[in-house]
């Protein structure tokens, strides 16, 4: 199945086709009332943590480190992805950031995770049960 999944600026024109809008900055973006964005919801959980933001910002760590380290915090914590993937199965999902460059920010990240994780439930569900049904009372 595929997954329509966007990425945008907070600070863009709301429209219609934009499906589930969530933000997934840590922070709330600056000059923005909540009520002007038309959000679904603002989830800080599934973005980069406080110290890894910090060291990508401040430049000291490059941009592979910061995608390595942000998908381990992703992989540790895989709960962190369920409200957004229940988002992407019921139709279009846009993630919205404050950031300027959208492809270098940690959304192209989080929609990869996001489509590993559904490719791999799906996977999961055309390959049946995981262990065969028990008959131990089965009189047979």
């Amino acid at each position: 199945m595929t997954y329509d999944i966007r990425l945008k600026r907070i600070y863009g024109e709301v429209e219609a086709e934009d499906g589930a809008r969530i933000l997934v900055d840590r922070l709330w973006p600056r000059g923005k009332r909540r009520e002007s964005l038309c959000l679904s919801d603002w989830y800080r959980d599934a973005s980069p943590s406080p110290a890894l933001r910090r060291a990508w910002h401040q430049q000291e760590i490059s941009r592979a480190v910061f995608v390595r380290r942000y998908r381990w915090e992703l992989d540790d914590a895989p709960e962190v992805l369920v409200p957004l993937l229940r988002h992407a199965r019921r139709g279009r999902l846009t993630l919205l950031s404050a950031a300027r460059d959208l492809e270098a920010s940690h959304l192209p990240v989080l929609r990869e995770a996001l489509l590993d994780a559904l490719a791999a439930e799906d996977a999961a569900d055309r390959d049946g049960p995981a262990s065969p049904p028990c008959y131990a009372g089965d009189p047979r």
